[in-house]
């Protein structure tokens, strides 16, 4: 991959469910897992139909602000594995991150980003984010050792374990990028003078810019000799070198961001997805405990604590996002 630059799924989430000026929820926002016999085996599996799903209003913040997006969310669990369906309206399918376009002479990037989810459950307990959700981790309070941080928990005993779905980087290859967050003192996603919290699980995953070393054209394209297996994206595993660019003709369009499939504790979240020109529909799913410290490990015997974020064809930390949550399991 020389001349590219790797990254990681998922642009920055600092500022993730930043804290919003709403009026306390007249109760608390609560979703129950409910016991099955067996995985759902997908989107229209009949076991979603018989729960009844939650309404949870997220409120958005700054180019969001003023909006309110209501998620459905239903939750089931077996022996094994838990699993989570989301549905939300959004009529525009976001994909295009920067895609490029070819306009018979030379290439540009096509405007537009990406619709994600993201969720943020606490793997051992952050003060008050049961009360104030993800306002917490946010920016660290002028005076504080968290001072000039983004998206962070205050001290190095406080951790979250975040999972990440974007529609045009981990969807294509049947994932939601998994995280964790934690001290910012710890080396950050960021460069200084900025301090985060946020981590990759341990593994492989991300995706890779598509440019040419001055950055002015794709690098890569779908490798001829194989059939695409997620149409309209280009994986990193299915790309070649672009060796001819005559070949190309004036409206072809070529994909910008090309997603690593992930691998090791990154690649705990399994996810499902479609938009039917309405809104989303996205089915998470993980094993209730994987054995990683960096993830949380459900007990169906206790209850947690999270909250989620939505992002609407948007690649920075504007989103609509939600009270806090608490998950619990019907026995």
């Amino acid at each position: 991959m020389q001349g590219v630059r790797v990254i990681a799924i998922g642009l920055v989430l600092a500022g993730l469910m930043l804290g919003i000026a709403t009026p306390a929820p007249a109760r608390p926002l609560e979703v129950i897992a409910r016991p099955v016999s067996g995985p759902p085996e997908g989107l229209e599996d009949p076991v979603w139909r018989g729960i009844k799903a939650v309404e949870i209003p997220t409120r958005g913040r700054d180019s969001f602000a003023g909006q309110t997006v209501l998620v459905q969310v239903r939750a089931v669990y077996t022996q094994e594995e838990i699993f989570f369906l989301f549905e939300w309206s959004d009529p525009t399918e976001s994909v295009i991150k920067s895609s490029w376009r070819f306009d018979g002479t030379g290439w540009s990037h096509l405007k537009g980003n990406e619709d994600r989810i993201a969720l943020l459950f606490e793997i051992n307990r952050i003060n008050k984010f049961a009360q104030r959700g993800c306002a917490v981790t946010c920016h660290g309070p002028a005076g504080s050792l968290s001072e000039g941080r983004i998206f962070a928990t205050e001290t190095a005993a406080e951790k979250g374990d975040l999972w990440h779905w974007t529609a045009a980087r981990s969807a294509p290859v049947g994932h939601a990028d998994d995280a964790w967050l934690g001290d910012a003192d710890l080396l950050g996603e960021y460069t200084p003078p900025k301090r985060t919290g946020r981590r990759k699980d341990t593994g492989q995953g991300g995706d890779v810019h598509n440019e040419t070393d001055d950055g002015g054209r794709p690098r890569y394209h779908q490798d001829p000799n194989r059939r695409a297996s997620s149409p309209g994206f280009l994986l990193f595993e299915e790309a070649v070198p672009i060796t001819d660019y005559s070949v190309f003709k004036a409206g072809d369009i070529i994909p910008y961001r090309l997603p690593v499939r992930p691998t090791g504790s990154r690649a705990d979240i399994k996810a499902l997805s479609r938009h039917d020109g309405r809104g989303w529909r996205v089915m998470l799913r993980r094993k209730l405990d994987t054995g990683h410290d960096d993830d949380v490990a459900f007990d169906p015997k206790k209850r947690y604590s999270f909250a989620i974020g939505l992002f609407d064809d948007s690649g920075d930390d504007h989103s609509k996002a939600t009270e806090p949550i608490t998950l619990k399991f019907e026995r």
